[in-house]
């Protein structure tokens, strides 16, 4: 629903549907994931009305700060500092890690399935891996989530 990119326009809700399933390769079950900016921006009830019965399965990756609208199969929750979490329950919480005005212990009470930590890929802190490592060696509830394509360069 973006407005740049190689299909950038404004789509009706079947007509995004169909680009997408016009795009998906193969017999396997369409697996869409919306991610942003913030998704739930655009997404909404009848994206996803149209999206279910055509066979798609639908995730999004979210900031959580507006609360995820019912039938989404996945919910992936990356808070940032500062900004008030709505979204306290889903799949998966993932944080940049090290955060500034972030603090991980204060999402461990919270209702997901899996809680990553993301090192933060930013010349200014070039120990963020091993920062994450080792929280998440003392820390249980926490597991390393690693973009693999950052720490290999490719952008």
């Amino acid at each position: 629903m973006g407005e740049d990119g190689s299909l950038g326009g404004t789509y009706s809700a079947e007509r995004l549907a169909e680009t997408v399933l016009s795009l998906w390769p193969g017999n396997e079950t369409p697996f869409v994931v919306f991610t942003g900016g913030e998704p739930m921006l655009q997404v909404d009830s009848q994206l996803i009305t149209v999206l279910r019965p055509k066979g798609c399965v639908v995730a999004i990756e979210t900031n959580g700060t507006i609360p995820v609208i019912p039938g989404i199969d996945w919910i992936t929750v990356s808070p940032k500092a500062r900004a008030a979490l709505r979204q306290t329950f889903g799949n998966e919480l993932k944080l940049v890690y090290p955060q500034t005005g972030l603090d991980s212990s204060q999402y461990e009470g919270l209702a997901f399935e899996h809680f990553f930590l993301q090192p933060v890929a930013s010349s200014k802190c070039p120990n963020a891996v091993m920062e994450a490592v080792e929280y998440c060696l003392s820390h249980a509830r926490w597991r390393l989530s690693l973009q693999t394509h950052k720490l290999a360069g490719i952008k």
